[in-house]
Parts: structure tokens; C-alpha cells; sequence
């Protein structure tokens, strides 16, 4: 059934050409009065004279007629009809297929299928016009874009291509797929002279992140998928970094949006799940924090912002921030929880892996304490040493692996440093160096003590302090301290502070104010629990950043000292993904790369290769959560079905006026002439 594009100028041209053209044959001619002696021979003047009144009575006239049939034609033509043709291939044609991560939402047949599917199922119906000897050829594409049939008359091969096509997480860009289809213009199959250019067909909704980039030099049919009014709610940003003051706590920032028409309340669910070392591919997450967020519509200008909020009473709420407390190796997943009509899975959901605590090397520098040297060497540490302050003094001068600053933490048992390395963690019992704004109070060239003390308070909350009672721990004598404000107080007594905590530069002193064998604390069970809170603090205190996440698709390249920390002769590693296991052979010399990662979720490498024990992919992605199908065809080229129900747009005008306007014309032109010689 045609329909016109531009009926109203049409009908207001007609409203005013039309009647207009049939008053001008209604008129008739005025005529000059003259003065005559007789109208006997001027019978034909009479005649005229009858009729030299204003109006005529309209006669039959062939050139009333053709001009007026002239100016219908012309003024359906300026009213553009068009009518739509059934999806049907040409003699040859490129197929492009989206499957990136927009095109994953359920957003069709009341939610049953994808888009992908329905993309699938146009695409195949295409195929199944091909009439014989026509040629197609299937491309996919999401960032990239990949040939999976070339093209063939074999239309049994191109349906199973185009059932091959798997959803990818990864962003759509359309530059590639382009480029690709371009390519094969210069293509024929039958090796003749002449090569037609193809006709592209693009499946898809159109979101394509490099729209304004695009150019095609070819006939481009575009068929959007998927509905305007899909809701859809997603995670559009996150960020997790440790606390400077604090490191074993860290803070998750979050911000979500709302794509759909309406606004929405969403919880947001924050869960951890340790690493097991032993079976780092099993997450066993526990729910830890939950927020609320009121969101707004992406797509609502600020003015409707406005009014929602002025009207309902509606103010936007779109960030969560957590903080949470790790001392171990961890997989951090915050997700939001409306579930309900949300079209799209993969933005729902954005991971982070928190890395373990280092392995720390250890310096105890000491003339000799049992008990010191008894809890260092039952932690899990890896090879602590013990030397005297001499060694400790002239081990600066070493370059290997004794030079102190190769530790990592340094504990100092009663002796006061003359160096101490320009970065790293220290501890300190009965002492306190003389270059840090954490003073000790001297008398004379020894510390200022004062004499019993019991204590008195302690941060309870503070990660060095958990699980523990210091509440029967008594001193025999303490060193009295100047506490700068900025410092923290962790233990305080009745005669002054026991333990404090004080940041220098990139240096950490943990700072116990009394000698370990003038006090009891040796011999309660919190001092062993301590020693160990304290190395899991440190531990943490030296590796402050968390792993880095990567967006689907991204291909991680392994250093080769990573591989060879594991084992040098390794040849296998297992990647474990959301969707499956793969087995990877490493090259025996150079960097590994792992396979693209399309999935969100997390990647576990097994053996476990040190920095990439779990890798995290998120979407993190506002182009692909925004699930509103384009109407027009991505970067302005070529025309789009989606006002023809998936059906191609013909244009009749010039129809009209090559078969209608101008031979009428050509006729009307024939009549008036002759009426003019006759």
C-alpha cells in the first residue's frame, strides 16, 4: 500500500494550482466597443458578443483536461509516495550481523528472545530470498569484525554461518565492518569485467560508539532491532582504592543509571568472596553491604529533571560508596538488584579483585629476644632473618639480598637506627629513631620513662587491633612521647601513649613505647594475635593499589618474568571463564597474551601466574547499556527500514514524472499547437 512522505505541502500546492487553472477557463474575454453600420456581416462578432460577459459556461476542452491531468501528476509527485517491498537480497550482498553486548537484551517477543536472535532470524529470512545465482556473504562484528562465510550461491552455508554468530560483552563499533563490506566491491565471483556493488544489509540496533567516523561507499540498508521502551538498569562506573590511612580498609565507589522511560528505585549489593588459594576458580560470595540509588532517566533533559523533582518530589541518587575490611586476597562484586523488566544482564553486575597481601620479607634487628624472635618465626613468612644493630649498620653497603632496603618490614627491637631505606614499613619496640617528626622525650642521651603503667584504652575497630583484649597488660616502664595531631594513637595507658602509628614520606612506623621483657604482654595470648595483625597491616600498607579491570574483548599480555615466577618450563596454563574452560599452550620464549576476553566476569589463571591469578571484565559501558535502537542508519548512510516494518522503501515520484508528467506534457503541447494553426 503506498504511502506519501510529503502530503501536506502537496495538498496545500493542489488547494491553490487546481482551482486556480479551472477559473482561468472560466473566464472569458473583455472586448472593445466600436460603432458599425450594420451586423449583417459581422455575424461572428455577435456570437462573440453573446458571450463577453465575465464568466463562461465551462465546455468540454481536451487541453482543460490534459493540463489539468499534467498538474495532478506533478503534485503527486511533490507529495513523494513510496510504497515498501518485502526484505529481498540483490545479486549481491553483504549481511552484517551485531553481536555485541547491547544486542544480548531480551528485549523481544515479550522478553523470550534477544536481539541477537532476532537479528538471526532477519538475517536468514534475507538469505531465503536469494534467487539462484545471486551471491551474499555473512560478516559479525561487535569491535571488531570477522568474515564467516565469503561470499557463495550456497544458501544452506550462509544460514549455518549466521547460527554459528555468539554474543560477545564486548562494545559495538561499526568502522571495521564497514570497511570489511567495502572490500569486497571490488569482489566478483565469476571473474568477469564488470563487478556489481554489493548491497549491504546492517542487523542491528545501531548504537555503534564510532557513528560520527563511519563512511560507506555502497547501497546500505539499515534494519533496527529491539524496542525504544526498554527498561534497563546498569553499572556505568566503579573504582575501588585502599585507604592511605587506613590500607586494610577499602573504599568501592559505584554510579549507576537508568535507560529506561520511567524513573526507578534500585538496590545496590556489595559482595566479597576470598580467594582460596588452593582453588582460586571457586568465588563463594557473601553479601556484606547493601545501598538504595533513585534514578532518573538518562534520556529526561535537565528541565524534566527538574520538574520530577519540583512535582514528585524525586531527587536523583545514583552513587554508592562502601567500605569494607580485607587483610586477605579477595574478588570485591558490586550488583544492583532490580531484576525485574531489566532487559539487559551484563551491565548489571561489575567486579573487582582486591590482591593478596605481599609476601613479606622480614628483618628483625635484635641483641636477642625469645619472645620476639618465638612470634616472628611462627608467622607465615617467608625466610625472616635475624641480625644484630652492627650487621644491620654495615649491611647498607651490601647489594644483595641482605641490603635492608630489599625488606619489607623492619622490626627493631631496642635499637635506635642511624638509616633507615627511603620506603618501606618499620616496627619498633622500646625505641624510637631521632630523625621522625614522632618524638621521643630525651634526658640527656637517654629516653625521658616513665615508671608502671597499665592500659588504659585501645582502637578496637583498627584492623592491627582486632580480636584482641590488651586490658590486663601492664608495663614496667615507658618511654614518654611528643604525638604529633596527625599521628594515631592505637593503645593508650595510664602513664601515656603505648602504641602509636605515624606515616613519614612513604614510610610506615608502627611505634610500641616499652621494652617487650619489661611488660607482660609476651606472655598473654593478644601478643601473637597482634604480631600477626601486624604483618597482614604491613603486608597490605606495601601493595595499596588494586588489579586493574579490563573491558570486554581486551587480550592481557603476561610478561614472560610472571610466567617464569610460577615455573620456567611451564607450557599450559588453564583460563577459566564465565562461560567455560580453555586450555593455553605458552610459547617457550617472550610474553604470554591471553585470548580476547568477551565475557564480563572473572578470569582465573590456573597455575595461578602471579598479577593475574583473576582478572575482572567489566562492561562499565553507558553506549551499550542504552538500549534505545537508532531509527537512522549509524553515521548517515544509506536508508533505514524501520519506519517499513523491516520492509525496503521504494520512492514513486519520479515515476510519475517520467511516465506520467512528461508525456502529457508532450501530448498537451501536440493539441495546443495544432489548435493554433487550425
Amino acid at each position: 500500500m503506498p504511502s506519501f512522505l510529503n502530503i501536506f505541502p502537496a495538498a496545500i500546492a493542489a488547494a491553490i494550482a487546481i482551482p486556480a487553472l479551472i477559473i482561468l477557463y472560466f473566464l472569458k474575454l473583455r472586448r472593445r466597443e466600436m460603432a458599425v453600420s450594420s451586423t449583417l456581416l459581422w455575424k461572428k462578432a455577435i456570437q462573440d458578443l453573446q458571450v463577453n460577459s465575465p464568466f463562461q459556461k465551462l465546455k468540454r476542452n481536451l487541453l482543460l483536461l490534459l493540463q489539468l491531468l499534467l498538474l495532478i501528476a506533478l503534485l503527486l509527485a511533490l507529495s513523494r509516495p513510496v510504497t515498501h517491498l518485502a526484505r529481498s537480497a540483490g545479486k549481491m550482498t553483504v549481511i552484517l550481523v551485531d553481536r555485541s553486548a547491547s544486542m544480548s537484551a531480551k528485549d523481544i517477543n515479550n522478553g523470550r528472545s534477544t536481539r541477537l536472535d532476532e537479528a538471526k532470524r532477519r538475517a536468514k529470512d534475507l538469505v531465503s530470498s536469494l534467487d539462484r545465482g545471486d551471491y551474499a556473504m555473512i560478516i559479525a562484528f561487535d569491535d571488531s569484525a570477522e568474515t564467516l562465510h565469503p561470499f557463495t550461491t550456497d544458501a544452506q552455508a550462509l544460514r549455518s554461518a549466521i547460527d554459528s554468530i555468539q554474543p560477545t560483552d564486548r562494545p559495538t563499533k561499526l568502522k571495521l565492518a564497514y570497511q570489511l563490506a567495502e572490500a569486497q566491491s571490488n569482489f566478483n565471483p565469476e571473474q568477469l569485467r564488470v563487478v556489481q556493488k554489493p548491497t549491504v544489509w546492517l542487523f542491528s540496533d545501531g548504537n555503534a560508539s564510532d557513528a560520527k567516523d563511519l563512511e560507506l561507499r555502497a547501497e546500505l540498508k539499515y534494519d533496527p532491532i529491539g524496542s525504544s521502551t526498554s527498561s534497563n538498569v546498569g553499572v556505568v562506573a566503579l573504582s575501588a582504592k585502599r585507604n592511605y590511612e587506613t590500607p586494610t580498609q577499602v573504599q568501592v565507589f559505584a554510579r549507576l543509571a537508568d535507560f529506561g522511560p520511567t524513573p526507578v528505585k534500585a538496590q545496590v549489593q556489595l559482595s566479597i568472596a576470598p580467594i582460596d588459594p588452593a582453588n582460586p576458580s571457586k568465588l563463594d560470595f557473601q553479601v556484606m553491604r547493601i545501598a538504595d540509588t533513585q534514578l532518573l532517566p538518562e534520556h529526561w533533559s535537565e528541565q524534566d529533571r527538574q520538574t520530577a523533582e519540583k512535582d514528585q518530589g524525586l531527587s536523583a541518587r545514583d552513587s554508592v560508596e562502601f567500605n569494607v575490611d580485607l587483610t586477605t586476597a579477595a574478588v570485591i562484586k558490586v550488583e544492583q538488584m532490580r531484576k525485574e523488566g531489566d532487559a539487559l544482564a551484563a551491565d548489571d553486575v561489575a567486579t573487582v579483585v582486591v590482591p593478596p597481601p605481599k609476601n613479606l620479607r622480614v628483618l628483625l634487628v635484635t641483641d636477642g629476644d625469645y619472645f620476639l624472635e618465638k612470634a616472628i618465626n611462627s608467622l607465615s613468612l617467608k625466610d625472616p632473618i635475624t641480625i644484630d644493630p652492627l650487621a644491620y649498620e654495615a649491611s647498607f653497603d651490601h647489594t644483595d639480598d641482605s641490603n635492608p632496603a630489599k625488606f619489607d618490614v623492619i622490626v627493631f627491637d631496642r635499637y635506635k637506627p642511624q638509616k633507615l631505606p627511603v620506603s618501606g614499613a618499620f616496627m619498633y619496640f622500646g625505641t624510637v629513631p631521632d630523625h621522625l617528626k614522632l618524638k621521643a622525650v630525651m634526658d640527656g642521651d637517654h629516653f625521658a620513662t616513665i615508671k608502671g603503667s597499665e592500659v588504659l584504652d585501645w582502637r578496637r575497630s583498627h584492623p592491627l587491633l582486632r580480636h584482641l583484649s590488651l586490658a590486663k597488660v601492664e608495663v614496667a616502664e615507658l618511654i614518654k612521647l611528643n604525638v604529633p595531631l596527625e599521628d594515631e594513637v592505637l593503645v593508650d595507658g595510664t602513664a601515656g601513649p603505648l602504641m602509636v602509628l605515624h606515616r613519614e614520606g612513604r614510610q610506615i612506623h608502627l611505634v610500641v613505647a616499652f621494652d617487650l621483657l619489661q611488660s607482660n604482654w609476651p606472655l598473654r595470648v593478644s601478643f601473637p594475635v597482634f604480631m600477626q595483625n601486624a604483618m597482614q597491616f604491613l603486608a597490605v600498607g606495601s601493595e595499596m593499589g588494586v588489579r586493574e579491570s579490563y573491558s570486554p574483548g581486551s587480550t592481557p599480555r603476561i610478561p614472560r618474568m610472571n610466567i617464569d615466577r610460577v615455573d620456567p618450563n611451564l607450557k599450559q596454563v588453564r583460563l577459566d571463564k564465565p562461560n567455560g574452560t580453555t586450555l593455553l599452550t605458552i610459547p617457550q620464549t617472550g610474553d604470554f597474551a591471553l585470548p580476547p576476553l568477551d565475557q564480563v566476569g572473572v578470569y582465573t589463571t590456573t597455575p595461578a601466574i602471579p598479577q593475574y591469578e583473576q582478572i575482572a571484565v567489566n562492561l562499565l559501558d553507558a553506549n551499550e547499556s542504552d538500549l534505545t535502537p537508532a531509527t537512522s542508519p549509524p553515521g548517515g548512510v544509506g536508508e533505514s527500514l524501520a519506519q517499513a516494518g523491516g520492509k525496503s522503501r521504494l520512492e514513486l515520484w519520479w515515476w510519475l514524472i517520467a511516465c506520467g508528467a512528461l508525456p502529457l506534457l508532450l501530448i498537451e503541447w501536440i493539441v495546443y499547437t495544432r489548435r493554433v494553426h487550425v
